[in-house]
């Protein structure tokens, strides 16, 4: 499975244009008259049909027109839709500030999903974070991003969506690399109440915490931190952008993935122990 940032982004445009010149062809049309008709220079319409541009949704609805395939219009909008909002930058996004990043972490979003699954190799998911870690990881990213400091509110709506996420009526499925449960983010003493925390809440019925031990022989190459909300979407973060996948078998990759991760991790009293270790290295 890829992990490259661009991917949805271009699997998308690729999947779009490759529609658009099916749809041109049966029509038995050329570039240019579809150029003509929808009020395009016709080397734009040959990097859409490839996959290197993407177009608007009302040059979507007039090449289904001239095509004579208005039936297509609503799922090539939809498709065009996920196009633009896959990729959405860091840098651009946090100008107002950090606690609207995101759309797939709103709290809307995590009221309408009942199954959460999260991979972490390296930092615990937001869920699970306490104030302090919250604010410890807010301080860097204020400093990366040159974003203005809403500290105060986004720990407010991150507190306000953990309380949703954390509701019996809903599943957490995670699975976290060793690394992420030993990584400071600030004094010892802060660290051994984060993870006390984590351990309170591992003991959750509707929770489901494994850890992947860092001396376990690894199989799945799972290097990047995703999260799955049901079947409907996925969220993965790099350094500068947050991506969003919502093609089906592009989830479906993910969902193997997650299954293949939690395979290789441990649960329950073992995973437990094996944070009560790192507490009694602290």
């Amino acid at each position: 499975m890829t992990t490259d940032p661009s991917s949805p982004v271009a699997s998308a445009r690729r999947e779009l244009g490759s529609r658009l010149r099916q749809l041109r062809k049966s029509a038995g049309l050329t570039q240019q008259v579809v150029a003509d008709a929808t009020g395009q220079h016709v080397t734009r319409v040959s990097r859409i049909e490839n996959g290197g541009q993407a177009p608007t949704e009302r040059q979507v609805t007039d090449w289904c027109g001239v095509c004579r395939a208005d039936a297509e219009i609503p799922e090539l909008i939809a498709i065009t839709r996920a196009t633009e909002t896959a990729y959405l930058e860091w840098s651009r996004q946090s100008r107002v500030g950090m606690r609207r990043l995101g759309d797939l972490h709103s709290i809307a979003t995590y009221r309408r999903t009942r199954t959460f699954r999260i991979h972490e190799p390296l930092v615990l998911p937001g869920v699970f974070q306490t104030e302090t870690y919250i604010r410890q990881m807010l301080a860097f990213w204020y400093t990366f991003l040159d974003a203005p400091d809403d500290a105060d509110a986004t720990v407010s709506m991150k507190t306000e969506r953990t309380a949703v996420a954390l509701n019996p009526a809903k599943r957490i499925l995670a699975v976290l690399g060793e690394q992420a449960l030993r990584t400071r983010r600030g004094t010892s003493s802060e660290h051994s109440d984060q993870l006390t925390h984590l351990l309170s809440l591992m003991r959750l019925p509707f929770v489901s915490v494994g850890v992947i031990p860092a001396d376990v022989q690894r199989r799945a190459i799972g290097t990047i931190g995703f999260w799955i909300f049901d079947d409907k979407a996925v969220a993965l973060e790099t350094p500068t952008a947050a991506i969003k996948v919502t093609r089906p078998k592009e989830i479906a990759l993910y969902a193997s993935m997650f299954d293949q991760l939690q395979s290789e991790a441990v649960y329950g009293h073992e995973a437990r122990r094996l944070v009560g270790r790192i507490l009694a290295d602290l």
